[in-house]
This record gives structure tokens, sequence and C-alpha cells, in this order.
């Protein structure tokens, strides 16, 4: 799991989950903020996501 370069807004957190799971990044974020109506620690978990999961690696020929 790596935080996605590419499809990134804030942190590149959902992006990363959409490139893992091969959906489309613009409906994992749907999703997030969907969920963000029920009550739970959806931020928190963001957060410590953004802090802890690694950014993808650099391809080749980009810095």
């Amino acid at each position: 799991m790596y935080r996605s370069r590419e499809h990134k807004v804030i942190a590149g957190v959902c992006g990363g989950l959409a490139e893992k799971w091969g959906w489309a990044p613009t409906m994992v974020r749907l999703l997030f903020l969907l969920s963000c109506i029920l009550p739970g620690p959806q931020f928190i978990i963001y957060i410590i996501m953004w802090a802890f999961v690694p950014k993808a690696p650099a391809r080749s020929g980009q810095w």
C-alpha cells in the first residue's frame, strides 16, 4: 500500500487505495466523503494513513 503520486488531491491516501483496489480515485474520494456523514473515526484514520503510509516509489524518469 502506497499513497499515490499521480492521483493526489490532499495527501494521496484515497488515490493510493483506489490504485490498490483497481477503482477510480473519484469513487474512493466520494465514498470517503459519504462515510463522513456517519459517526466514526474517518478523519483520524485518514491522518494516520497520511503519516504512516509511504508515498509510492518514483518511477524512473521522474523526480
